[in-house]
């Protein structure tokens, strides 16, 4: 009977021996199981993330001519999902001009990232959270990054000569002659005379050479604006200035923010009524002075909340709107709300749970710790000035007053609670829930253009609403 069973067991080890040739090395995982990888290009930065049931170890080493990052990945061997990889690699990607994954020894894979420029990466490992395992991370960021505000200048100038182009072309005349013939106000020239020291002329002109939409508020608005008590001095701003409002599309990348019951994704929805918001903003004037978008995240990539303030910073922003679509655990809720930043605790028990529920995104999106200036980020969190807090309800209630002409409102008045991506102190901060996502008929609704489009335009009206009442203080910007 021993006998018997000797050759059994045998037979079982040549099976299985079979079965390992058959496979071949390189189709069996000896350390960690790849889930899925994931690359998401972008200007201000790529990234690439490989999610794994169990952690990696990494060694890095950088080149700089040509520029090439290789990363050796310890724990996982050289299976399809890792192959894919490369695969998903656009040729249009910033950062990225070519990569190659190769088993550098057993349990080890060798990852080369060949560069289009030069870049400072950082490599990190993010635990386990919400639908994701481990995540080994890679973000590449560029050395040389463009000055935000100067390319927004920059796009208003090019505007600016291609208009009066138009116009020299239609009456049959030079650029330069045209130019002689006007006396039409310049923001942009005033800036950079401001900046240098120089002087520029702004002589008062019957009108302007730009083809856009002027949107100016009502004569009672500005009249009462005027004799507001302790309102800002209009004196002030009879000087044409450009207007910047920063437009914060909620989520992004491995952030995807919540999921209707259909699977609309709500990073994709808000940033497409951003880009609906943001093409009006950039054709409308208020009281004469042009206004410009900045968009936090212009596609489909993770941006912290901490960095997306500190974006609206950088560029001397006059106001800040983040765009969201709510999701509850039922799908009974309905209606757009508008939220402005409280530091004596929320308005109320929902408003609470919301900024909860929108803080987490640094945890889910995926922020490197090790980096984090716990300095900068409490100052962000514990700055904020009551007259923010003002402008942001002032902000808040002329939005709401548009965007309840368009659909159904959660709350008639703007709630208040800590939302950490409205707590730059010197710039009025609204967070806006467009709708429920999580409610099917609105969900459907914020998928269609139509809807998209009305709610972008009652965005638009509250913001030129708000700044007939409320002035733009005049401000140098340097370039």
């Amino acid at each position: 009977m021993s006998q018997d069973n000797n050759t059994l067991n045998r037979r079982k080890l040549l099976k299985a021996g079979s079965l390992v040739l058959l496979l071949g090395t390189q189709e069996i995982a000896r350390g960690a199981s790849v889930v899925a990888v994931r690359i998401w290009p972008a200007k201000d930065y790529t990234r690439l993330t490989i999610e794994t049931d169990g952690l990696l170890k990494v060694k890095q080493t950088r080149v700089s001519e040509p520029p090439r990052l290789t990363v050796d990945i310890e724990g996982i061997d050289l299976l399809n999902p890792i192959r894919e990889l490369v695969g998903k690699l656009k040729s249009s990607d910033p950062n990225i001009a070519g990569m190659v994954v190769v088993q550098q020894e057993p349990n080890v894979v060798r990852l080369s990232i060949d560069l289009k420029k030069p870049i400072q990466p950082q490599v990190f490992n993010l635990q386990p959270v919400a639908a994701y395992q481990h995540r080994l991370v890679l973000d590449l960021f560029p050395v040389h990054v463009p000055d935000p505000l100067a390319e927004l200048i920059g796009q208003r100038m090019k505007e600016m000569d291609e208009a009066s182009e138009r116009a020299a072309r239609l009456l049959g005349i030079e650029t330069h002659e045209l130019n002689a013939r006007t006396s039409a106000r310049d923001p942009i020239g005033e800036l950079i005379a401001r900046s240098t020291g120089g002087t520029t002329s702004t002589t008062d002109s019957p009108g302007s050479n730009e083809a856009t939409t002027t949107a100016s508020a009502n004569e009672d608005s500005r009249s009462s604006a005027k004799q507001r008590p302790g309102a800002r001095n209009s004196a002030i701003n009879e000087t044409d200035r450009l207007i910047i409002v920063a437009l914060d599309p909620g989520h992004g990348g491995e952030d995807p923010g919540a999921s209707g019951p259909a699977g609309t994704l709500e990073k994709n929805v808000v940033l497409q009524v951003a880009l609906k918001l943001r093409d009006r903003i950039n054709a409308t004037k208020v009281n004469n002075h042009p206004m410009r978008a900045y968009l936090t995240r212009d596609a489909d990539f993770f941006v912290p909340l901490g960095v997306r303030v500190q974006k609206a910073q950088r560029v001397n922003a006059d106001l800040f709107v983040s765009l969201h679509a709510d999701a509850f655990f039922t799908p009974d809720p309905q209606g757009a709300s508008v939220f402005a930043l409280s530091t004596k605790g929320a308005s109320s028990a929902a408003a609470r749970w919301m900024a909860s529920k929108e803080n987490a995104a640094d945890l889910v999106g995926g922020i490197n710790l090790k980096t984090k200036d716990a300095t900068v980020h409490r100052a962000l969190v514990e700055m904020s000035t009551a007259a923010q807090i003002k402008d942001s309800l002032k902000l808040g209630g002329a939005m709401l007053g548009e965007v309840k002409k368009i659909g159904k409102l959660h709350k008639p008045r703007v709630e208040q609670a800590a939302f950490a991506v409205l707590k730059a102190p010197d710039i009025p901060s609204v967070l806006v829930e467009t709708a429920f996502i999580s409610n099917p008929e609105e969900e459907r609704r914020l998928n269609t253009a139509d809807y998209q489009n009305d709610l972008a335009e009652a965005l638009l009206k509250g913001i030129v609403r708000y700044f007939g009442q409320n002035p733009p203080l005049a401000r140098n910007r340097t370039v």
